[in-house]
């Protein structure tokens, strides 16, 4: 499987000159981790996530300042330290040059860069634009594992899948980070609703769809407001089956 075939395409983003306040309300809104920072032509420049926030003035936890370090390497090192633990713009606390990877990079590779440069997330890029996230998750670790073992999705799969994402992105209440996983007609949902009813309406979309055999729901519910979340119904039957 390659990194197109499981990526959300609708990708919830911030701008360099956004302030940390708009993207930490964002982030808690949608239950999300991280942000991918694109300028206004649509081209990535950084990534914003939790780590990020770790270190402000606001709560009392800057870095502690070391005399040693600072003779080996400088005052620069503490300049660029007062930027992150005080500025007010995304740009000034983001990762510059983020780790990406391309639409047509294995599952295997995908794995692989996130478990070397210990991150969570991934930007998919298409000629240096933001076409998509993968983001870890335990259903993206077995989809790579059985990678190995069994055959990879066929023409037909990727046109089920091409058919149910443009059912459901059309729609206001499309799951925010929507990915659409097909196997052998067998479909995998997953992203976050906000509303009930949304998740009954993107897997009647999915049903619909000529080829559809079984549609199998990860979707989570999220507030808005508290970024509590819920996993979906299967998941949780699921999750007791385990324990």
């Amino acid at each position: 499987m390659y990194a197109h075939q499981i990526m959300a395409r609708k990708v919830l983003s911030t701008t360099p000159d956004s302030t940390i306040l708009d993207a930490a309300k964002m982030m808690l809104r949608h239950h999300a981790s991280g942000l991918p920072v694109v300028d206004r032509n649509g081209a990535l420049v950084g990534i914003v996530t939790e780590g990020d926030f770790l270190h402000r003035s606001e709560i009392g936890t800057e870095r502690k300042r070391n005399w040693l370090m600072t003779f080996i390497l400088g005052p620069g090192k503490w300049a660029e330290d007062y930027v992150i633990e005080h500025g007010r713009k995304v740009s000034e606390i983001m990762t510059r040059a983020p780790v990406t990877v391309a639409e047509d990079a294995s599952l295997t590779t995908v794995v692989e860069l996130m478990e070397k440069n210990n991150v969570k997330r991934l930007p998919v890029i298409r000629d240096g634009k933001l076409v998509g996230i993968i983001t870890r998750s335990n259903l993206l670790r077995t989809v790579a594992s059985l990678a190995r073992d069994v055959p990879a999705p066929t023409e037909n799969d990727d046109q089920i899948r091409q058919r149910i994402l443009d059912e459901i992105e059309r729609n206001v209440w499309c799951p925010l980070g929507l990915s659409v996983i097909v196997r052998d007609g067998i479909v995998h949902l997953s992203g976050v609703i906000t509303e009930s009813t949304f998740r009954k309406a993107a897997i009647v979309a999915a049903e619909n769809v000529p080829g559809v055999r079984e549609v199998h729901d990860h979707l989570c519910w999220g507030d808005s407001f508290s970024g509590f979340y819920l996993k979906s119904p299967d998941d949780q039957e699921l999750e007791k089956q385990v324990h």
